[in-house]
């Protein structure tokens, strides 16, 4: 028996085994697993869901421990009968192969249904419904934007590409405008308190900072001078991704941080369909971070646009009113140069005003007297001898009582009688 030494044994192993070269290898584990597994039907959680301009879709499933890249093609995403969201719980039906080019394992989707919401998706609405009986989410304590901050407070990442983006639109839009950057992590374990930290150093530059407690203390430096003007805003910035990538701004106690607020917040997190714990706290939500920094930054050349419309509308009131002020001034001069047109002027207005008190003096009496000439033929009217002509007569007593019942006489009572001619004396026989 022929003793071998080690490195012979490498040798024959080698000299027995067959090289591969990559490509064959990826095609013959992907033939493995079409052979062992595929068919497969898989349940999961949707992770970093995105639709290609292809009509292609990508993303991952995972679970607590494992993810899996997956590929869903335009065909069998156009059977999609709900829109698939990062936190989706859902069901696949797919077939298992190598990714030739990078040699990833992936899962091609043939097709996708809901099965219930995912983990992650789970802690978000729980938290959210928490928050939201606690107040924070109220409309009533959302605060408007300054028209004209200060100066801007922006926490973000330094490596984000978000504070480029922000940097670039401030620059361009009010360069004049300082900014104060507190830079925290954005994404990992420790972003969440990095975040508060963040926050609680731009409260204290804020003109309400004085107030504040001391939290954990950052120091914020601002991008321009080392002092300068108190913030008036601040900017909550980071760029798109995953549910997981996005989960530090679903933390409960950074929300109560960004409620402790002294000023108002825009919170521009991710794409324009991502929504965080952040955004529903925030003053006002924007949809990118570039949107988040034009928010909150009327562009100068819009506000110098409107200095020019002033100065014009300015310069025409003035020169109106110069106007207007010059023509008095002729008038002035000209009724100053002919004393006797304006004395005869006055002469006829006072003549006019005689003429006119005249005329309602007339008329006044007139009036008058016909009023007083109707009020004597009313009382004419009330003459009792216009009875008496009729053939009625007026029986009075001897002491001028007015006789109207024979109840009011006795026999042999002397009364008087008027008639329209004169006067009779009787005496009453018998009052029946």
């Amino acid at each position: 028996m022929v003793s071998l030494s080690h490195a012979d044994e490498v040798k024959a192993s080698v000299a027995m085994s067959k090289v591969w070269q990559v490509g064959a290898l990826c095609r013959a584990v992907a033939d493995a697993l079409e052979a062992r597994f595929n068919p497969v039907q898989v349940l999961g959680e949707l992770s970093g869901f995105s639709r290609a301009s292809s009509g292609h879709c990508y993303f991952s499933l995972k679970d607590e421990s494992s993810q899996i890249r997956c590929a869903m093609f335009r065909r069998a995403a156009s059977l999609l009968d709900f829109s698939p969201r990062d936190g989706d719980m859902v069901e696949l039906r797919g077939r298992l192969g190598v990714y030739e080019s990078r040699g990833d394992l992936q899962l091609v989707v043939e097709s996708m249904s809901q099965a219930g919401p995912g983990a992650l998706f789970e802690q978000f609405v729980k938290l959210k419904v928490k928050l939201e009986a606690q107040g924070l989410f109220n409309a009533a304590r959302k605060r408007s934007l300054p028209v004209m901050p200060r100066a801007i407070g922006l926490v973000t990442s330094l490596g984000a590409a978000a504070l480029r983006d922000v940097i670039t639109a401030l620059r361009r839009r009010v360069p004049h405008i300082p900014v104060v950057l507190a830079a925290a992590s954005v994404q990992g374990g420790s972003a969440p308190q990095e975040l508060r930290r963040a926050l609680e150093g731009l409260y204290r530059l804020t003109p309400q900072g004085q107030e504040l407690t001391s939290g954990l203390g950052v120091k914020a430096r601002r991008l321009a001078d080392s002092s300068g003007p108190p913030v008036d805003v601040i900017l909550l910035v980071r760029g798109g991704g995953s549910a997981e990538d996005l989960w530090a701004f679903n933390d409960e106690q950074l929300a109560h941080t960004l409620a402790q607020s002294p000023v108002p917040v825009v919170c521009g997190v991710g794409h324009e369909t991502d929504f965080t714990i952040a955004d529903f706290v925030a003053d006002l939500r924007a949809p990118t971070p570039t949107a988040a920094a034009e928010m909150v930054a009327e562009s100068r050349d819009a506000w110098l646009s409107g200095l020019d419309d002033i100065g014009r509308h300015l310069q025409l009131a003035t020169c109106r009113y110069l106007d207007q002020q010059s023509q008095r001034l002729d008038l002035t001069a000209s009724r100053l140069g002919r004393p006797s047109a304006l004395v005869a002027q006055e002469h006829l207005k006072l003549a006019a005003k005689a003429q006119q008190l005249q005329f309602l003096m007339l008329d006044f009496f007139k009036r008058r007297q016909e009023d007083l000439e109707r009020a004597r033929l009313r009382l004419g009217l009330l003459d009792p001898t216009l009875v008496l002509r009729r053939g009625y007569a007026w029986l009075t007593s001897l002491d001028g009582r007015t006789i109207t019942s024979v109840q009011q006489t006795h026999a042999g009572q002397a009364l008087q009688v008027t008639l329209a001619d004169g006067r009779l004396d009787l005496t009453v026989s018998d009052p029946s």
